[in-house]
């Protein structure tokens, strides 16, 4: 495993947005008192996707809310992958899968792209600060190989020219939809399905992982916590009557 650590240049403070707070104390409350600490990758993730990676402020911010020694949290940051510990493209930060399917259908022609394109070397940002990239182990697509994770969604079936679009994209400020880029539905096989034929009926023109991103608008959205409804945790009364 190799090791992790915080990023050299740290801002002088982090805070949640009021909404972003709102929705920390809904997850907060979601567990037994005392056992707050639960909370803490929920909260860290938050705190992620508001600023794009996770300062020292912020996982010092999230320890205090959680009454945690810092180190407790700093040993979560570090230990998931999934938290970026140093700045990111202030546009996008693309993860490419470098594992075996994706590997074997092209993810290095992926990362040459990247390297060519973004920056020479994973998490280093461009010179216009708008995108990084870094491999990543197997993120779940293998059937859709060679594939790529951009904010929140997965852009799948990528050749080297459609993945040089989606970055020409969101370059100039578009978001390209997520999902299969040739044209397959979801992951059913390039030859067309041989069972629930129905879904080629025409009535979805999207899978619903797509639909989601299309509907909220969030692939590479800074969120801010007012984006989608707070989900409230379950109150007594409801847990009597459900039982």
């Amino acid at each position: 495993m190799s090791l992790r650590r915080l990023h050299h240049t740290q801002p002088e403070s982090f805070a949640f947005t009021t909404a972003n707070k709102k929705w920390t104390k809904s997850q907060i409350a979601k567990f037994p008192k005392g056992r707050q600490a639960s909370a803490v990758i929920p909260l860290l993730w938050r705190a992620q996707e508001q600023e794009g990676w996770l300062s020292k402020p912020a996982i010092e911010t999230v320890a205090d809310m959680l009454d945690m020694d810092y180190i407790r949290v700093l040993e979560v940051a570090t230990f998931y992958f999934m938290f970026q510990l140093q700045p990111v493209g202030n546009v996008a930060h693309i993860q490419v899968c470098g594992t075996l399917s994706c590997m074997i259908c092209g993810a290095e022609d992926l990362i040459g792209i990247c390297v060519d394109r973004i920056a020479p070397n994973a998490h280093q940002i461009s010179k216009d600060g708008k995108f990084s990239w870094e491999e990543v182990e197997c993120l779940g697509a293998c059937t859709n190989a060679p594939m790529v994770q951009i904010g929140k969604d997965f852009y799948e079936d990528l050749t080297a020219e459609s993945f040089i679009q989606i970055l020409e994209d969101l370059n100039d400020g578009k978001v390209p939809t997520p999902g299969p880029q040739n044209g397959r539905y979801a992951a059913e096989p390039l030859s067309g399905l041989t069972t629930l034929t129905e879904m080629n009926s025409g009535e979805y023109d999207h899978n619903t992982s797509v639909s989601l991103a299309l509907k909220y608008d969030d692939t590479i959205k800074r969120i801010q916590g007012d984006e989608v409804p707070i989900l409230k945790p379950r109150n007594k009364t409801a847990k009597s009557k459900a039982s």
